[in-house]
Formats: structure tokens, sequence, C-alpha cells
């Protein structure tokens, strides 16, 4: 279940940020020179439902890997500045904040 939540969380925040991507693109185009709310009507909706989704995420993942508080609120507050989710997923991939194997830190010698 870990693993699994984990894959989930990481294409969440993938995701999150295409799809923020897409609704700033979308919102060139309606208040840009072709004047068109297409891209507003499909993206806001894709995107509204994915930051909530990754939102639930993080929240589950930092209590399956017993995250700090601080890391918690850190990953909720990108959410908000568009492709900060990415930067924040590979931030924790790289410290180890999302290991999904039973050892979670590296084992140091004691004495």
């Amino acid at each position: 279940m870990r693993e699994k939540v984990t894959r989930l969380f990481v294409a969440a925040a993938i995701a999150e940020a295409c799809s923020w991507l897409a609704l700033l693109v979308g919102m060139a185009v309606k208040y840009g020179p072709p004047d068109n709310e297409i891209g507003v009507k499909v993206f806001g909706p894709i995107h509204g439902a994915l930051f909530v989704a990754y939102g639930l995420l993080v929240l589950a993942v930092a209590r399956l890997h017993r995250w700090s508080l601080g890391v918690t609120v850190v990953a909720l507050v990108c959410a908000v500045p568009p492709l900060a989710t990415l930067f924040f997923e590979r931030w924790a991939a790289r410290r180890g904040l999302l290991r999904t194997t039973g050892e979670q830190r590296p084992l140091t010698p004691v004495g």
C-alpha cells in the first residue's frame, strides 16, 4: 500500500504541475488577442480536481512516511505556485522522503 500511495503522489505532483501549465496557457488565450475561453473551461476543473487530489495525497504520504509538520506544510504550499509540485517531488525523492522499502534511513553504527 505504501508503494502504491507513493506512486500516486508522484503522478499527482506531475499531473498537477502539467495542469497548472495548461491552465496558464488557457488563461493567456482567454485574456490575449484570440479571446477564447475554451482553455479555461476545460483545464480549470481538471486543475481543480488534481489540486485537491495532490493535497489529499500529500496528507496520506506524510502519514505513511512520517514526514515532519514542516515538510508536510511545504508540500501543501507547493501546490499554489505553478510547477512547484515538480520541484518538491524531486527534492523529496533526493532526500529519501519517498522511499518505499522497509529501510527508511541508512543505518548508522552505534558505539
